[in-house]
């Protein structure tokens, strides 16, 4: 009995001993969070029995868990809410936010459940630009009074958030030591691409689930109706292709979360074209303005025109609106004035495209490559071009623009004027915004300073902007911007942007007919 009495005493000693550790051990890792008070009152909720080599792991899903029921309950409100009768402009952009809140609590049940913590931190930087844009829609809208009634907004959310992106970054080293992370490049394209996809985006003609016709010789004429019916007709996320004919379609297209591993493959740039023109001036958010909007995981698009035409004097207009997880653009060709092609969130690749478009064109908050692509900067409505206005807010966020092995010009329109206006490489959306241009050709439109103030000078130590072995009449960087935070790159720096490692891909095998650079 004396015996058992000392094993009984001996085995809570064990089990307080290692309560007070692991306290003490995740109070010591707290001071590497932004909020490091939130994060301590975490720990007394530690479960005492776990393992010290578990604890990065169990604190890392004790922060996302508490992150995720922050988000669950604000989603909760928020739905109860009665925002129609406070006008349409509010509701247009709290429709806005329900669908936001719903992708955050999906993105953050994600991530805590997934043991690849490089993917989950792609998760939770998507919920930081869902929370951005949902604010955004307010404001673009004159309806900001609202937010005070926001939890989503008013709480410690954002904190929680925060704290998790860099708890998990923390974590995500000991994950790759132990033989994790995700190869995402493979033969010159992505390895989510399967070998069955490889030979799509490489076949002259893809064999097609479902045809889209203007002219009646598909199976359907809009792509919408096709959309409807590919939602009936699949089982399982199974690659689902739609072929759209050559022709315009005056269409604005939603491509939910639902909707897994689609394909649109069009007749070529300017041939098979997708146009729209909803604009923040009408009346939508810079969110729902886009002609094209895809939050389905693995979407694939090749030989396309995605375009808005709402024009230089409407304002926001987006022709391409991507929030989509392992997305690829094979030329496409993206059209539009004021806020272009939305890299909305996520990973995402384009190859062999054309951008068009004048102010902050090229813009979001994705980790996003551009490679061997052309930017055609137009005349503005205005004196001045931005060509990208990346939104990285927190800087534990994996996210950026980066464009590689690309060309910067004059389109056809400002090219005889180009001279009457300036034209910059970007400006920072938000305090983080992280933008490189590598082994790019910048025509003699870019301007000698190369970059472009926002509003608070704050952000020109906290922003990442870099330039890497350009070349052309506008790439010198002699009269540059002397931010802190704009760097000629070196080739070290500059290979952490390229698509093997800004995209996480890690094994490389011979090119299978798509040109592809792996690295600089």
């Amino acid at each position: 009995m004396d015996k058992l009495v000392l094993s009984l005493v001996s085995l809570l000693c064990l089990v307080l001993a290692v309560r007070v550790v692991n306290s003490v051990d995740m109070i010591s890792a707290c001071k590497h969070t932004p909020y490091p008070d939130i994060c301590a009152s975490l720990a007394p909720n530690t479960n005492p029995l776990s393992s010290l080599d578990e604890t990065p792991f169990g604190f890392r899903n004790l922060a996302l868990q508490a992150t995720l029921t922050r988000a669950e309950q604000a989603q909760r409100f928020v739905s109860t809410m009665e925002v129609s009768s406070q006008g349409n402009p509010a509701s247009l952009a709290w429709t806005d936010c329900m669908e936001l809140m719903e992708d955050s609590v999906i993105q953050l049940s994600r991530a805590l459940s997934s043991k690849k913590l490089e993917d989950a931190q792609t998760w939770l930087s998507a919920v930081v630009a869902n929370h951005e844009t949902c604010r955004n829609g307010f404001m673009e809208l004159n309806s900001s009074s609202i937010l005070s009634s926001f939890p989503f907004m008013t709480d410690n959310f954002t904190k929680f958030l925060s704290n998790s992106l860099a708890i998990n970054k923390d974590a995500a080293p000991v994950y790759r030591q132990t033989g994790g992370g995700r190869k995402l490049l493979s033969e010159g394209l992505p390895e989510w691409v399967s070998p069955t996809e490889r030979k799509l985006l490489q076949s002259s003609a893809p064999k097609a689930d479902l045809v889209v016709a203007k002219d009646g010789s598909g199976n359907y004429k809009t792509i919408a109706e096709a959309l409807a019916a590919a939602a009936k007709m699949r089982s399982g996320t199974k690659r689902f292709v739609i072929y759209v004919k050559s022709g315009v379609y005056k269409e604005n297209i939603e491509i939910t979360k639902s909707m897994k591993n689609l394909m649109f493959t069009g007749d070529g740039i300017d041939s098979t074209i997708v146009t729209g023109s909803r604009n923040v001036k009408d009346g939508s958010t810079t969110f729902r303005s886009a002609t094209v909007a895809v939050s389905g995981e693995g979407f694939i698009a090749r030989d396309m025109t995605f375009e808005n035409t709402a024009g230089p004097q409407k304002g926001q207009a987006v022709a391409l609106r991507c929030g989509a997880d392992l997305s690829i653009f094979y030329r496409c060709s993206f059209k539009g004035y004021q806020d272009t092609l939305y890299v909305y969130s996520q990973r995402q690749f384009y190859r062999d495209c054309d951008v068009y478009g004048t102010v902050d064109f090229i813009f979001g908050d994705a980790a996003a490559v551009l490679q061997n692509c052309n930017i055609y900067v137009r005349k503005p409505g205005g004196s001045t071009n931005t060509i990208t206005a990346q939104s990285r807010s927190d800087p534990n966020e994996n996210t950026g623009i980066s464009i590689h092995s690309s060309r910067v010009t004059a389109a056809s329109d400002l090219k005889p004027v180009q001279g009457s206006y300036k034209t910059y490489l970007g400006r920072p959306w938000r305090p983080y915004s992280r933008t490189v241009f590598m082994k790019c050709t910048l025509d003699s439109l870019i301007n000698p300073a190369g970059w472009l103030e926002w509003n608070s000078k704050d952000d020109l130590s906290t922003l990442y902007y870099g330039e890497y072995m350009n070349s052309g009449g506008g790439a010198a960087t002699g009269k540059r911007v002397n931010w802190p935070g704009f760097h000629v790159m070196s080739t070290t720096d500059a290979t952490k942007f390229t698509v093997d490692n800004f995209l996480s891909g890690s094994s490389w095998i011979k090119s299978t007919g798509i040109p592809f650079i792996p690295g600089l």
